[in-house]
């Protein structure tokens, strides 16, 4: 693959990924293959057609497959297992019904994404939403409303933080290609999240809900309740500082990280390093897991084999939603090895479009060929950095540019995005509708935040 380049212009290689996502879907919804076939069967035909050498398909479809599931496959099974445990124990039902209590019924599905917001500053995207699932499903159960009148503002809550609020990875790296002040970010990303999340995502939730009222049962990965009774559930204040747990961990972590990109602390001492590693994302959840086993299982009567059952219980759910998730990264690997982004970044930069505006399309567009929000991100400013450094912008505009391409990287999430997958695969969506809730949430999310930023470069 060293020697090899792609020879295909933009117009044949964006020919060929318009051509695979519609066989893909063919696929999916004319003929009920299974996703997993389906994504393995379509990366291979794409990585045919668009060029890469027969010899290194395999390796490419095997690294994108593993490359994704490295950064999914933990995270969801460790979060599965401790929402398994805090379901299990009642913790989850608890905390509904005192959430219900407190919020009442009509503002559960904003208290739900209120939540998720302030969860989402530290947690990465897959990470908080698979915590959050049992309460979600806890909450839908209780009230006896649909799935994504209460999943859709969680989970737009969560990719509203991930995509614009620094510490996460997107919006760092859009910092320092284009030299944008780090605290200034922080600060718009924070007042536009709200808005933002309120109508792309508890607004749009409860339209959506009303046009697919699909419930609780069979959906997602705590859809059904364990059919042992509970007695003596944990009180609320255990279930929320087992939720906050893995939260301030990964808090510390991206703090520390943040700092030391600043040079505010030196990230060579031991002790960084040590605060570092318990704040990553799969040991945080892990030792939540183990805190959870003891608090919720071995204290409470559960102990040897009766507690593997549980853990266990909550892993067969989710092999589908990994491997699926997994497939779709795969099939948006091949894709981007083909080098369909980069070419479609190449034509685009040189239409002299305002810089912003054309950031925010290259990576909209990327994202859209290729699927992964981080490739789009990173390949728009690597493309846009140069002429915002040689242009006479002012602080605030370098802001708004910046989290303008964040916001044309989160555009229209489909089928060879792995987020697609995962959300709806958690949440017990089939693609038809998975693509008519979270990809137009994620369009919606992405246009207005664009607005947003344009007026934020229009005015200062």
């Amino acid at each position: 693959m060293d020697d090899w380049s792609q020879t295909l212009s933009a117009g044949p290689l964006l020919a060929i990924a318009v051509a695979a996502v519609a066989l893909l879907l063919v696929l999916v919804i004319r003929f009920n293959v299974h996703a997993f076939l389906a994504l393995t069967i379509v990366s291979l035909v794409t990585a045919f057609a668009t060029g890469i050498p027969p010899g290194a398909i395999v390796d490419v479809l095997v690294g994108s497959f593993g490359e994704t599931l490295g950064s999914v496959a933990l995270l969801v099974g460790f979060g599965a297992m401790l929402g398994k445990l805090v379901e299990h124990s009642g913790g989850a039902t608890v905390l509904a019904e005192r959430m219900v209590a407190f919020f009442g019924e009509r503002r559960a599905p904003f208290a739900l994404g209120l939540a998720s917001l302030f969860m989402g500053f530290p947690i990465f995207f897959d990470a908080g939403l698979v915590v959050m699932l049992p309460i979600i499903f806890a909450v839908a159960r209780r009230l006896n409303g649909p799935v994504l009148l209460y999943g859709l503002p969680a989970a737009a809550a969560f990719s509203v933080m991930h995509v614009f609020v620094p510490p996460h990875p997107g919006p760092v790296t859009a910092i320092e290609a284009y030299g944008a002040n780090p605290g200034l970010v922080l600060f718009v990303g924070v007042v536009m999240a709200f808005p933002l999340w309120y109508l792309s995502g508890y607004l749009w939730g409860r339209f959506a809900a009303a046009r697919h009222p699909f419930g609780v049962t069979g959906a997602g990965l705590f859809g059904a309740e364990d059919d042992d009774n509970v007695t003596t559930p944990p009180a609320v204040h255990t279930v929320i500082a087992l939720l906050l747990l893995p939260l301030v961990l990964i808090f510390a972590n991206t703090s520390l990280m943040f700092a030391a990109s600043l040079g505010w602390v030196n990230d060579d001492a031991q002790w960084f390093n040590v605060i570092v590693l318990f704040g990553e994302t799969p040991v945080a959840l892990l030792i939540a897991v183990l805190v959870a086993a003891y608090v919720l299982g071995w204290r409470r009567g559960e102990h040897g084999s009766a507690l593997e059952k549980i853990l266990d219980r909550s892993l067969g759910p989710i092999c589908s939603v990994v491997l699926i998730t997994g497939a779709g990264g795969m099939f948006g690997g091949v894709l981007e090895t083909s080098g369909i982004g980069d070419a479609l970044a190449d034509s685009l930069g040189e239409l002299g479009l305002p810089v912003i505006v054309a950031a925010y399309l290259v990576a909209a567009i990327v994202r859209l060929a290729q699927g992964s929000a981080t490739v789009a991100l990173v390949t728009a400013a690597g493309l846009m950095a140069p002429a915002v450094a040689a242009g006479d912008y002012s602080a605030m505009q370098v802001v708004a540019i910046t989290l303008a391409t964040a916001a044309g990287s989160v555009f229209a999430g489909h089928v060879n995005d792995s987020g697609f997958w995962l959300v709806g695969r958690l949440m017990g969506m089939d693609v038809k509708t998975t693509l008519k809730t979270w990809t137009v949430q994620q369009a919606l999310e992405s246009i207005l935040a664009f607005i947003f930023t344009y007026l934020l470069y229009a005015l200062f």
